[in-house]
């Protein structure tokens, strides 16, 4: 009896990207039930791939974004020769990404052409970016075979959606008895992005939406990591404290579960939105600088809210013509609203819980 196929990835650095990631996951393993899928990711994403069903082993990648370090690189391939793996497929489209699979003897090694990596890629894919305009569609056409890619036939993505479900009695989940009134809806508002302040919607405009929802007896809960808690210090001052701050409070699982309970998440364009997606809670996904078109929340669940002025999408970190009307100019009425609408969409707050 043949062994099954195992494949090594090299996982992306974002949060977000790596939810959307979960859709090769799910589609390798539609092709093959049986193949083994090990990851090769940073530290942080380990209580998330923990909880992607599809993955078998997580390998620790020590190095970040700027670090190239051949040598360490080189132990790290050396390491995974042992693992005996038929394929690697690379998510990221940096040259040094590559390296590892290449020094791990794994010979096949599958990834978008990117940066020139001939040789080090012997599986290379030339993207065309007008076919494949989505994250989703690109992660997954590098699971498919050579000869499907290159008919630019595109994989129906939403057939692969990222879902995850975390277990209640999850041992590192520390606010598990966080809503002491389970009756009432819990509105989580996330107002960080790790990319960049061009993606963030003013925190007074979340603080506005706070301002409205409390009196009518929602539970507000703010999420979002350390670099995020000046904003979340700004929406309390203005709310006077109406919101639960959890911001750089939780861990990556505790903030999962947290969202796991919403009835409605307000998010920019982070990972704590694809998070929300991939729960399959109801979102409001709010862009500036960024392309819903690229990496949309992955979910029926989800609207969008994207003014597409003649600047955006940018893709910069911080707004290049200062005035960041892109987010000033998507107000808070406008998002009251899309809330009235969600709310009175009875399908979409219908046993919607993961």
């Amino acid at each position: 009896m043949n062994s099954p196929k195992k494949i090594l990835i090299v996982s992306p650095a974002w949060i977000g990207d790596i939810v959307i990631a979960q859709s090769l996951f799910k589609y390798i393993k539609q092709r093959n039930s049986e193949t083994i899928i090990d990851i090769l990711a940073p530290a942080y994403s380990h209580e998330l791939y923990s909880i992607m069903p599809e993955i078998n082993e997580i390998f620790v990648m020590p190095l970040g974004h700027s670090q190239f370090q051949l040598r360490k690189r080189w132990q790290i391939g050396k390491s995974l020769r042992i693992k005996k793996y038929c394929q690697a497929i690379i998510l990221p489209n940096s040259w040094k990404s590559a390296i590892i699979p290449f020094v791990a003897h794994i010979p096949l090694r599958t990834g978008w052409l990117g940066e020139m990596r001939f040789g080090l890629l012997n599986d290379w894919r030339i993207l065309n970016k007008k076919i494949y305009s989505m994250m989703v569609q690109r992660f997954l056409m590098l699971g498919a075979t050579k000869t499907l890619a290159k008919t630019n036939k595109n994989l129906d993505w939403q057939s692969f959606q990222p879902r995850l479900e975390i277990k209640k009695n999850h041992e590192n989940i520390k606010f598990r008895n966080l809503f002491l009134v389970e009756e009432k809806p819990l509105l989580i508002l996330c107002p960080g992005a790790a990319y960049g302040p061009a993606k963030c919607w003013p925190a007074e405009y979340f603080a506005e939406i706070a301002n409205y929802k409390k009196p009518k007896d929602w539970q507000i809960v703010l999420l979002g990591s350390e670099s995020d808690k000046s904003t979340g210090v700004k929406i309390q001052e203005l709310t006077k404290n109406a919101c639960i701050d959890l911001i750089g409070k939780t861990s990556l699982i505790e903030a999962i579960n947290v969202l796991s309970s919403a009835t409605l998440v307000i998010s920019n364009d982070s990972g704590l939105m694809h998070l929300t997606a991939a729960l399959n809670r109801p979102l409001i996904a709010l862009y500036g600088s960024s392309s819903p078109e690229f990496t949309p929340p992955l979910s029926t669940k989800a609207k969008l809210l994207y003014l597409k002025l003649s600047c955006s999408p940018c893709f910069e970190r911080k707004c290049p013509l200062v005035h960041l009307n892109c987010l000033k100019e998507l107000t808070p009425k406008i998002v009251l609203k899309t809330i009235d609408d969600l709310i009175n969409n009875k399908n979409l707050f219908t046993d919607t819980k993961a």
